[in-house]
């Protein structure tokens, strides 16, 4: 009977940390403050980006449009990260520049045509 609990032990606590390691990160949201590499954060946006299109909040002529910058900048509480895309096939001008934001850990903040 010991065995047995201590087996059962055993495997259980296996599987709670392939569970956690597994989290970290995936889909594109991170724990703990670490910041993250551009190409992370890019990655992201673009991912982002085709989720919004997918839901009918951008249009398909997005799907295209690669990033024009991405900056470290100081957001209303700490550190950002903002990114934009041009899109010049836009009829709207106003709405020509997509901004995103996230956390400088990587975690998607809001998207806007303002950039603020």
């Amino acid at each position: 009977m010991k065995n047995l609990i201590s087996t059962a032990t055993f495997v259980a606590s296996l599987s709670l940390t392939s569970l956690a390691i597994a989290a970290e990160g995936s889909g594109c949201h991170f724990h703990g403050n670490s910041p993250a590499k551009e190409t992370i954060v890019v990655d992201c946006a673009n991912k982002q980006k085709a989720t919004l299109v997918t839901k009918g909040k951008l249009d398909a002529s997005w799907n295209s449009i690669a990033l024009e910058k991405a900056e470290k900048i100081d957001g209303k509480e700490s550190k950002e990260w903002k990114l934009s895309f041009k899109n010049p096939a836009v009829a709207d001008k106003s709405k020509e520049t997509l901004y995103m934001f996230f956390t400088l850990s990587g975690n998607f903040i809001a998207a806007n045509y303002s950039g603020k």
